[in-house]
């Protein structure tokens, strides 16, 4: 059963009501999660979920693309996540409980933060369940400081954390520390994607080359400055020249054809007045991840 934890009012995905939206019938879980703990520029990622569910609310649930309704598998919402309270040690053990709990049910986790941060416990508590776990992030940061103002545990340290976990692939990168540089040819367990490499360039010429470098299991990580800032200029520290929708879109499709991906999180969506369409994008990419992720497994 999901373990409990502190939790505010739901608000579903999809707008979708029982019997399509119960936790036991549900295949997958949208868990919102408003952590907003180390943000450095611009803040708002605490409200991103909650803007998420709210848009999703009004986005048609056929998908032209699959010729399917990926709701039928059932996709249950989880309340808001008390993140705000207490120390951020805490609140990513709690993160890890309930991502373990979530797992030992068999639920396929879509997580919508909320900061980067949330990431590497999730992370632990997929590489607990699944040992030949890899990570996919999309990001327009490498995020691979060791520690940045004083914590291990800052957004801007999400994927060390993570490579200390198990291996990952970075796409769609154009921003990094000389730290970060300097270190990035000791750390053996991630291979970089920069986006002057593939951004424009037939997706046959770079994809397949993702796709062998992750292992047979994966773990999605979705910042979303990881896209142009066209396209997601709600978000706070957004980077010229990033991923395009339909190639972001077929990098996911494809990995989801060829690899088994066991959750998901899209992160770092800093809602702004006047720009819903930046949520709305978001919620029809999470729910693009349920359908490739489905049709994936089905095949």
């Amino acid at each position: 059963m999901l373990p409990y934890y502190p939790a505010r009012l739901p608000l579903n995905f999809g707008g979708l009501e029982e019997p399509d939206s119960g936790y036991e019938q549900a295949r997958v879980i949208v868990w919102p999660i408003p952590l907003e703990r180390t943000t450095t520029y611009k803040p708002g990622t605490r409200y991103g979920p909650a803007a998420i569910l709210d848009a999703s609310r009004n986005m048609e649930l056929y998908d032209e693309e699959l010729q399917a309704e990926p709701f039928r598998c059932g996709i249950h919402t989880l309340p808001e996540m008390e993140t705000q309270v207490g120390t951020i040690e805490k609140t990513l053990a709690d993160l890890h409980t309930v991502a373990s709990g979530l797992l030992a049910d068999g639920k396929f986790v879509v997580a919508l933060g909320g900061e980067h941060s949330l990431t590497p416990p999730i992370v632990a508590a997929c590489a607990k369940k699944f040992p030949n776990l890899s990570v996919l992030q999309i990001d327009a940061h490498a995020d691979l400081r060791d520690t940045y103002e004083g914590s291990g545990h800052s957004h801007a340290c999400a994927m060390r954390r993570v490579l200390e976990i198990c291996p990952a692939v970075q796409v769609g990168i154009r921003s990094l520390s000389r730290e970060e540089a300097g270190a990035l040819p000791h750390l053996s367990n991630t291979r970089v994607f920069y986006a002057q490499q593939i951004v424009g360039q037939p997706p046959e010429k770079w994809v397949p080359e993702v796709i062998q470098s992750l292992s047979d299991t994966v773990y999605v990580t979705l910042d979303v400055d990881g896209l142009d800032p066209s396209l997601v200029p709600a978000t706070g520290t957004p980077e010229p020249g990033g991923l395009g929708w339909y190639e972001l879109l077929r990098l996911l499709r494809e990995v989801a054809a060829k690899k088994t991906i066991v959750a998901a999180d899209l992160v770092e969506l800093s809602p702004q007045p006047g720009l819903h369409a930046c949520e709305f994008l978001c919620a029809r990419l999470a729910y693009k991840m349920v359908g490739y992720v489905l049709q994936g497994r089905a095949g």
